[in-house]
């Protein structure tokens, strides 16, 4: 897509939007115009969040290993409700949250989620299981797939693949049946439908193209309606987890250099730096959300006088979590009995597989730095069998064989995992962790932090919190909320209640739209060159909307003129294009990729009202300082709101 300058609007700066070089150039009679000489960042005098009086926020953390649900009515924003117990669980965990499983029968129709889907699959014949489908931590694939569309496949353990959309659905459906079912218990009016605010949790490193894949499963779900986006909110985890933390008192955290360790380890404390009841006004903090998936790393600062939130650097992290240990222990298995093994066993008795994985879940968790005893991990029954006659050799002999002397074989039946063993399957992802800490407290930006919160899942784990302490300990307060794993939730429910709270944030991207400038001999390369109607021009410059690490306040927007090249015209398409560098030129330099479009209706120009196609002006309104980036339009001659959409899945 190219435009032609309008010149009536733009007189000194005419660009034009132009496809890569890579594509072929379309026929004149396709291109749009586009004035840029509207580029700012304003912000609107007033600018209303709560348009629509909701009765409930209602919040979904939709976790990698665990999700759950907590809610608020908005009269009693104090209390926040959270979900009830669930049935099934396993013997001392928590059940607040559920595990993120979820089980369809062979036909592809929902059976059930959560615990119940993890028990029926455990119950079913191993037979009867290689037909149904079973996705466990599936999250983490709308992280880690690069070209995310409404088409990517999940493959269930039993190999067979559905659309990952459908998956999502399916669990937010789930969830949509049993909170809303729970809410109307404890409400004492009717509740309709559009009185629900809806907030559903996301890494904060996630992409644009998948938070608007979970806003689009939502719509799927029926969560909410496309014609009502306003009604679902897309929150960061760990600025809900900021959000919550900055309301916290002594009594609600521990600080872990006062704390006792476990196993009669201690932290010697001077007792110099008591941690204060409550933050003060100007504190800067760091929020590490330590999940099951991902490790989300953000920093903010408490704003005089209104208590509002500022981040001082763009958020960063990557797939560190506590899945990282348990790929560590598969890696281990496949060590000892080898990886055709292994993928032959998932394939034939996938249930089983299962098995063995909460069995080293339960156990991972009782992991605490300088325990002395071995760790025991039962092979379901099936694996020993299933090995003896896949190899014709005992599972005892296959450790022998292995040299691997920090794994040990129990008469019992059992894997022991020595001490050494549970250090290498926790180190390279704890690691990974305190580098991303350490490196982001070296910035300029994030100077004069005085407390870094460790939550999400994975920061209950005493080897983490270990290794946290040890290493950072001496540059700040590490505190744990006393409910670290219902942090997340219990923020996103204050976020929705008042999504306000975050006033300036800054951009993870660069994002910008491919232009055409006037050539200038010397400044621009000559392969750039491009010779239209005879003037010269330069292609494939990219004009920015915002840079990487920019701030941006809530509120603020990126304003774009653009206009029809032919009367008749009914759709302009803008090619969005990002990179994670500031110091791009070009749309063709390295790192830049198309990442969206901006589609623009044109709704018929009114008798009368247009003298011609070049004169028509169609406004758009980019918004970036949300946790989505929005973009709305308007005629220009007729006032109306033009249908305007932003797309990151079709690319």
């Amino acid at each position: 897509l190219c435009s032609l300058p309008l010149f009536s609007l733009s007189p000194l700066y005419s660009p034009l939007s132009l496809p890569s070089p890579r594509s072929p150039s379309p026929p004149l009679s396709n291109f749009i115009s586009v004035s840029l000489s509207t580029l700012s960042l304003q912000r609107p005098e007033a600018r209303s969040r709560m348009d629509h009086p909701f009765t409930v926020v209602v919040a979904i953390d939709f976790g990698t290993t665990s999700s759950g649900y907590a809610f608020s009515f908005t009269q009693d924003p104090e209390a926040i409700h959270m979900m009830r117990r669930w049935e099934g669980g396993d013997p001392g965990v928590a059940n607040q949250k559920s595990p993120t499983s979820l089980l369809l029968t062979p036909e592809l129709k929902f059976h059930s989620f959560g615990f119940a889907a993890r028990d029926n699959y455990h119950d079913l014949d191993p037979e009867e299981a290689q037909h149904w489908l079973y996705f466990d931590k599936f999250k983490m694939k709308i992280h880690s797939t690069t070209d995310l569309t409404m088409e990517t496949e999940l493959e269930a353990v039993s190999g067979r693949k559905v659309r990952a959309i459908e998956v999502f659905s399916h669990a937010l459906r789930f969830f949509r049946v049993h909170a809303l079912k729970e809410v109307k218990d404890q409400s004492s009016s009717l509740l309709e439908g559009d009185e629900v605010r809806w907030v559903i949790t996301v890494p904060a490193v996630w992409r644009q193209p998948a938070k608007q894949f979970m806003r689009e499963a939502a719509y799927l779900a029926g969560l909410v309606s496309p014609d009502t986006p306003e009604q679902l909110l897309i929150a960061l985890e760990p600025e809900a987890a900021s959000i919550y933390c900055r309301k916290l008192r002594l009594h609600q955290v521990i600080d872990l250099s006062l704390r006792p360790m476990t196993n009669g380890l201690s932290l010697e404390s001077d007792g110099s730096r008591p941690f204060d009841s409550s933050f003060r006004q100007g504190d800067r903090y760091i929020v590490a959300d330590c999940g099951g998936g991902t490790v989300d790393l953000t920093v903010h600062q408490i704003e005089q006088p209104q208590g509002t939130l500022k981040e001082l650097y763009k958020v960063s992290g990557g797939p560190y979590g506590a899945v990282g240990v348990d790929l560590a222990f598969e890696a281990m298995l496949c060590k000892i009995f080898g990886e055709d093994f292994i993928e032959s066993f998932k394939a034939k008795r996938p249930a089983a597989w299962v098995d063995l994985t909460i069995a080293f879940e339960a156990r991972k968790r009782t992991a605490t730095p300088g325990r002395s005893n071995a760790l025991n991990i039962s092979l379901p029954f099936s694996f020993i069998d299933f090995y003896k006659r896949y190899r014709g050799q005992s599972v005892e002999t296959a450790l022998r064989k292995s040299n691997m002397n920090i794994v040990k074989w129990s008469s019992q039946g059992m894997l022991r995992l020595t001490p050494e063993a549970m250090n290498e399957l926790f180190q390279p992802t704890i690691n990974n962790i305190i580098k991303h800490i350490e490196e982001l407290m070296q910035r300029q930006e994030v100077q004069g932090v005085r407390f870094l919160f460790l939550v999400g899942g994975f920061a209950e784990s005493p080897m983490l919190q270990r290794a946290a302490q040890n290493a950072l300990g001496q540059t700040c307060r590490i505190i744990i909320p006393q409910d670290v794993g219902l942090t997340i939730l219990k923020g996103a429910v204050l976020f929705g209640l008042d999504p306000t709270v975050v006033r300036v944030r800054r951009c993870p991207l660069t994002y910008g739209v491919g232009v055409l400038n006037r050539f200038v001999e010397g400044r621009h390369p000559r392969d750039k060159l491009l010779v239209k109607e005879g003037r010269d021009w330069c292609t494939d410059i990219l004009d920015r909307f915002v840079s990487v690490d920019q701030s941006v306040a809530l509120g603020e927007v990126v304003r774009r003129s653009y206009t029809p090249a032919r009367s008749g015209q009914r759709k302009i398409i803008i090619n969005i294009y990002c990179s994670v560098s500031d110091d791009v030129v070009y749309i063709s330099d390295p790192g830049v990729r198309k990442c969206g479009a901006i589609t623009l209706d044109l709704p018929e120009a009114l008798p009368g009202t247009v003298a011609g196609a070049e004169r028509r002006e169609i406004r758009a309104t980019m918004q970036f300082g949300d946790t989505e980036i929005k973009v709305t339009a308007v005629d220009m001659a007729t006032n109306q709101t033009v249908r305007a959409a932003i797309d990151f899945l079709s690319n």
